[in-house]
């Protein structure tokens, strides 16, 4: 498959720039695959498309404020912590790039300063911070990681706070994730004690989001392309939850990408295996999904993984005419 099968117009100006004030505002299109049929929601509607004895399975992966600011001789340097190496130093993403070398000190605030101690090619760094307790720093310095389709700078101190509260899933709780699994966004504390009323089951699985979910596509052949590693773990609980409703034959929803690529990933025989993991899995058109029975996700980017493993799920076409 070529990769501009799955390319399509975005306007820049649809792309939304903040949050709506509330969560479960947003517009939701539902896409039913056996009839073709489209229609239009709002996401508080989703309870309506869920079943009793049904599984909704999200990904509680915690977002850290991973993106700052570090200098080095007086200029600005935008960092992007990627993850903890061991427990003094951490991968990063850094621009520009050719101003950070082996060897060189940055400052991020008086309390975390880090020394290049590796390069290596797509700006990936490795820093080290003896001494330091980095995540405590982040947390007071760090910009929420927002995708490059949303612009902000330093300045925006005003949409800091609200960044950093919003671009979070209501449910979050392991940290460790460069990114939200956005599909969660939507959610809200009451449409999630809502849906468990209904009889539905909520449960959720943990997948560290990194640079494999957002890893542009540099090949003109789909099937060329490879992922990078993303570590995930599935709780005994949720096997369980998963299973059994395997067993009476009930719809399991996947909430987002990286919910499907861990649940798909960890599944044998149409049954999940609990544990720690990590994945490379990439799903394009011709993937035969074992566990994933409906997927609540958002708009993707032109030629991106994301809309290539939805249009696996839903048929590129069909996927288009909607978009």
């Amino acid at each position: 498959m070529k990769l501009s099968d799955f390319d399509y117009k975005l306007p820049q100006d649809l792309i939304a720039q903040e949050p709506l004030p509330q969560r479960d505002q947003s517009r939701m299109m539902v896409l039913d695959r056996k009839t073709g049929h489209i229609d239009h929601a709002l996401f508080r509607d989703l309870p309506a498309f869920l079943d009793r004895g049904d599984v909704l399975a999200l990904n509680n992966s915690r977002v850290i404020p991973a993106r700052v600011w570090g200098n080095k001789n007086d200029t600005s340097i935008e960092f992007l912590f990627l993850k903890e190496m061991n427990g003094s130093s951490w991968q990063v993403l850094c621009r520009p790039a050719r101003k950070v070398r082996k060897g060189d000190r940055i400052f991020f605030s008086n309390h975390l300063v880090g020394e290049v101690i590796q390069t290596s090619t797509s700006g990936l760094r490795t820093l080290h911070f003896p001494h330091h307790d980095v995540l405590a720093e982040l947390k007071k310095i760090g910009f929420a990681p927002l995708p490059p389709y949303i612009k902000r700078k330093k300045e925006d101190l005003p949409l800091k706070t609200l960044d950093l509260q919003r671009y979070q899933t209501v449910f979050a709780h392991k940290r460790g994730s460069i990114a939200a699994p956005t599909a969660g966004l939507h959610f809200t504390p009451d449409i999630l004690d809502f849906i468990r009323s209904q009889g539905v089951k909520v449960t959720a699985i943990t997948l560290n989001v990194g640079l494999a979910t957002f890893q542009p596509v540099r090949v003109s052949v789909v099937e060329d392309h490879k992922m990078l590693e993303e570590d995930f773990h599935i709780s005994s609980k949720a096997a369980k939850t998963i299973n059994q409703s395997q067993d009476h034959k009930r719809s399991l929803t996947a909430v987002g990408t990286t919910t499907v690529r861990a649940l798909e990933s960890a599944a044998e025989q149409g049954r999940i295996r609990s544990g720690h993991y990590s994945t490379k899995l990439f799903i394009y058109p011709g993937y035969k999904f074992q566990i994933i029975d409906r997927l609540l996700t958002n708009f993707h980017l032109p030629q991106s993984t994301l809309l290539v493993l939805t249009s696996a799920f839903a048929g590129r076409e069909f996927i288009l005419k909607a978009y």
